[in-house]
């Protein structure tokens, strides 16, 4: 362990429910792992369940029918903060017998700030997320654990005191597991249909807003075999799609040696070495959708026509200011390269508003951008400064009132568009994917699906779940397809 960390004894003593007691289910413990944030945050929740089912837990319905509940966190902004110590609270209250462990990147970023909340347990960071159920599930009343907590945001004269009542925290600046990377997640909404697979984990890139390097580390990335081994499970399970995710995705294999391997030769050894019908890539970024990947996806039926492409700004001065790597002029040509590869191709974006400093006029670069760009759908995001990133001492920093309504502005301009594209398929075919979420609107049954370029459709009557299957697009009724059974004559 390096220096820059202090290694503390701890001892933790842990008081287990009785057997009939809320916390069990047909006498065996029960856990409930509640996520926050995004794809890589629900991956490692999957994971942590997997830890559990191996310690003989059973998963519970609900926080208040649990003896062990964990919060597993998101830090990207202060909203994503306020959502952890909230689901705390109402953990707390709901269920006083339970014991909170707290997870992620709130817990990573400050783990005394977590551990000070009334009602937590335990606080795990990303750091040591790959052994929580250990750490959590301890036999015995009185063991002996090791701790860490980092020292490089605080000097030790700055801590504040541990109380008495404080859980024990476990967290550290090393990231050296992959063992989180490869427990499938799924859409809760869709039931298990569409598994999402992480295989990177951390970022090398350093926009002064963001505070994710930081508490997920440096890249990287799980072995090319392991891959299609859990791809080959999934397949043997029946699924037909899976998502492929991570925290800087494109950046996938840099880090694996010899060979280095790049995200396409990932892309093609999948496509060669499995049987997986339908692959899903998510997000990219810019500089990373090369020539070749993009032919890639173009040109092979069994990968999802969608395009996840982080834009941040259209203004050239705020992205040197985020220290993106890529200027408009790139990103232009990036997406209108995917637009003529793939005609039909969903492509979304994030974008982020009220960047400290942003003019009337850098906001207008942007918004013009987006207008001008073939988008079907946006993610747009409002500036939350994280503790401890530039950005968060710049000067300027824009009224929340002004990146509200910009943000409204954006918001308002991709559901033009969005609705747009979507207008465009009526009376075509598109393949789609059934999903297990069925309904009635106006006196039809319909079953919730997703087409190959990312748009829902209701498609008429009731169908099988995890399905691909053809439809003909009739209408679009309150942002989504409709349509039915595709029958080739």
């Amino acid at each position: 362990m390096p220096g820059a960390h202090s290694r503390v004894r701890l001892v933790v003593r842990f008081v287990r429910p009785t057997r009939g007691s809320v916390g069990y289910h047909n006498n065996v413990p029960a856990y409930y792992v509640e996520n926050f944030g995004c794809r890589a945050t629900q991956a490692d929740g999957a994971a942590i369940e997997r830890q559990f089912e191996e310690q003989g837990m059973v998963r519970a319905a609900a926080p208040s029918q649990a003896s062990v509940v964990v919060i597993n966190s998101c830090t990207v902004t202060a909203a994503a903060d306020q959502d952890a110590r909230a689901a705390i609270r109402r953990t707390q209250r709901q269920n006083p017998g339970a014991r909170i462990i707290v997870t992620g990147c709130y817990a990573q970023r400050a783990p005394e700030e977590v551990a000070a909340l009334p009602g937590v347990s335990l606080v795990i960071g990303n750091s040591h997320k790959h052994e929580l159920g250990k750490i959590a599930l301890a036999r015995s009343n009185q063991v002996a654990l090791s701790a860490f907590v980092p020292l490089n945001s605080l000097q030790a004269e700055d801590r504040r005191p541990k109380t008495d009542d404080q859980g024990p925290i476990f967290v550290s600046d090393i990231f050296a597991h992959t063992e989180l990377l490869a427990a499938p997640v799924f859409d809760a909404a869709n039931e298990r249909t569409r598994p999402n697979l992480k295989i990177q984990d951390g970022c090398d890139n350093r926009c002064s807003f963001c505070v994710i390097p930081s508490v997920r580390g440096q890249s990287r990335s799980l072995a090319p075999a392991r891959i299609v081994r859990e791809i080959d499970s999934l397949v043997a399970s029946g699924y037909k799609e899976v998502v492929l995710s991570g925290i800087n995705l494109g950046r996938w294999g840099r880090d694996l040696e010899p060979d280095a391997p790049r995200f396409e030769d990932l892309i093609l050894k999948i496509l060669a070495d499995s049987s997986l019908e339908k692959l899903r890539i998510s997000s990219v970024e810019p500089m990373d959708w090369s020539d070749e990947l993009i032919s890639l996806v173009a040109a092979s039926p069994r990968i999802a026509k969608h395009a996840h492409v982080p834009m941040q700004s259209g203004s050239d001065a705020v992205l040197r200011r985020m220290h993106r790597k890529y200027r408009p002029w790139h990103y232009r040509q990036k997406i209108e390269k995917i637009r003529t590869a793939m005609p039909d191709a969903a492509i979304g974006a994030d974008v982020m508003v009220g960047f400290p400093g942003e003019t009337d006029a850098e906001f207008e670069a942007t918004r013009r951008m987006i207008e001008d760009l073939p988008f079907t759908y946006l993610h747009v995001f409002t500036y939350s400064a994280r503790p401890g990133t530039p950005a968060a001492e710049m000067p300027h920093q824009v009224p929340v009132h002004i990146a509200r309504e910009r943000n409204r502005i954006l918001r308002e301009l991709a559901a033009q568009k969005r609705l747009a594209f979507m207008q465009g398929f009526i009376g075509k075919n598109l393949d789609v994917i059934t999903l297990n979420v069925t309904g009635t609107e106006d006196g039809f049954e319909f079953t919730e699906s997703l087409t190959d370029n990312y748009l829902k459709l209701r498609l008429r009557g009731r169908h099988q779940p995890n399905q691909w299957t053809r439809a003909r697009v009739e209408s679009v009724v309150d942002g989504a397809l409709v349509g039915e059974l595709f029958a080739a004559s």
